[in-house]
């Protein structure tokens, strides 16, 4: 198959994890494992490293994924949706920060990387916020519409339009995914007698 169709399987894919992640199906991990397999090698062969590389975390991430949310948690039925603090927020952003300008660096300096420091938030970024999708943390969508805005532009410029407009779809899908699971996110309430409920 030429690359074109490759890309748009794998955009079918992908948008099939996404769809099904926002219904909180662990079938999303199956199509994650598919689409990121084929991205993998696409990326490589326009010069995109990190985000070759990126996809194959996500394919152990699918793995982990598909187990975090069918035998995760603490009763081992899979884990349940929850926010995090300030404080992990704080810290999930500072990484990201710290990281995209050290693998930028590195990139823009040791490789022939067309956006190393775009494509270093992109990828850095995304390793955190992939972990946050596993463990069902409720502002993954929030960081998921920063990530994919800017990546368009970086598809756009490497002529993968197919792709990019995968990207620009999952802006807003990502913005229905917060909604979906703010609706199922439910905050410990104290009861009458004291006890959580």
């Amino acid at each position: 198959m030429e690359l074109v169709t490759w890309e748009n399987l794998a955009v079918a894919l992908a948008v099939a994890y996404l769809l099904l992640a926002m219904r909180e199906s662990v079938l999303c991990w199956y199509a994650a494992l598919a689409s990121t397999a084929i991205y993998t090698v696409l990326f490589w062969n326009v010069n995109l490293f990190m985000e070759s590389a990126l996809n194959v975390f996500y394919m152990a991430m699918a793995v982990y994924g598909w187990w975090q949310w069918k035998f995760g948690g603490a009763g081992h039925e899979g884990v349940p949706i929850h926010a995090w603090t300030a404080r992990q927020h704080a810290a999930a952003i500072g990484s990201i920060a710290a990281l995209t300008a050290t693998v930028g660096w590195l990139m823009a300096s040791y490789t022939a990387e067309a956006w190393p420091f775009v494509d270093s938030f992109t990828t850095v970024s995304s390793v955190i916020v992939t972990f946050m999708v596993a463990r069902k943390v409720l502002e993954n969508w929030l960081y998921w519409i920063v990530i994919d805005a800017v990546s368009i532009v970086m598809y756009l410029d490497r002529g993968l339009r197919t792709t990019a407009l995968l990207f620009a779809l999952y802006v807003v899908l990502a913005v229905f995914g917060y909604a979906a699971w703010r609706r199922r996110y439910r905050t410990p309430t104290v009861s009458s007698d004291g006890g959580l409920s």
